[in-house]
């Protein structure tokens, strides 16, 4: 497939991982199973239960078509977007709901480890752009 050719395995293997996270967990507790969590997540800044949930659902199609980006471009922009977003939206939990960061799999953990994987991925872009 012309998508993933000439690229690095640890790049398409860094790529493939985020875009899985960010699908899933846009499909998944947002739109498929709509985890009251989530909807708890926003309470703080959208007290209307109906709203929050449209939002959260909106949020999901966003997280959607970002893994979407994450594996069709080839730009290292977005691995830097990807950064800034799972450090916003960890401030955010911190913030809001700081005992998560006290549950086994939490945010703090799975954040960390998807900007390693960006930070991975920006490395092998450097090295193929030296080529």
């Amino acid at each position: 497939m012309r998508l993933f050719s000439g690229h690095s395995p640890i790049l398409l293997v860094s790529r493939v991982a985020l875009a899985f996270s960010w699908i899933y967990q846009g499909l998944v507790p947002k739109i498929v199973c709509r985890s009251p969590g989530e909807i708890r997540l926003l309470e703080p800044v959208v007290p209307v239960f109906q709203l929050a949930c449209t939002l959260v659902e909106w949020m999901g199609y966003g997280e959607l078509l970002f893994g979407v980006l994450l594996l069709v471009l080839q730009k290292r922009w977005v691995f830097h977007l990807n950064i800034l977003l799972l450090l916003v939206l960890l401030a955010y939990v911190a913030l809001v709901e700081p005992g998560m960061f006290t549950l086994p799999f939490n945010p703090l953990t799975l954040n960390v480890a998807l900007i390693a994987l960006s930070l991975v991925a920006l490395i092998e872009l450097k090295q193929e752009e030296k080529m």
